[in-house]
């Protein structure tokens, strides 16, 4: 999968999957992760994970070997591997 990197405040790299249905953003604080989900109000975070446990770099390369998830739940497994 691919992603696309945008502008997003609160986030110091904010990048969305191709159907921009799913995102994962590294807080400016630079020591957390989210991964969100779009609806119709915006973006939901699915999960904070910290940097400590699961880096942005991790996060992106798990998710970047697979297709686009089709649930909120299997974009949070394969980012996690769990």
């Amino acid at each position: 999968m691919q992603f696309v990197t945008i502008k997003h405040p609160g986030y110091c790299l904010f990048a969305t999957t191709p159907s921009e249905r799913f995102a994962i953003g590294l807080l400016d604080d630079q020591q957390r992760v989210h991964l969100l989900e779009h609806g119709g109000a915006g973006w939901t975070v699915l999960r904070e994970l910290q940097v400590a446990e699961h880096s942005h770099t991790e996060v992106m390369l798990r998710l970047g070997a697979a297709s686009e998830p089709g649930t909120a739940d299997a974009l949070v497994r394969i980012a996690t591997a769990a």
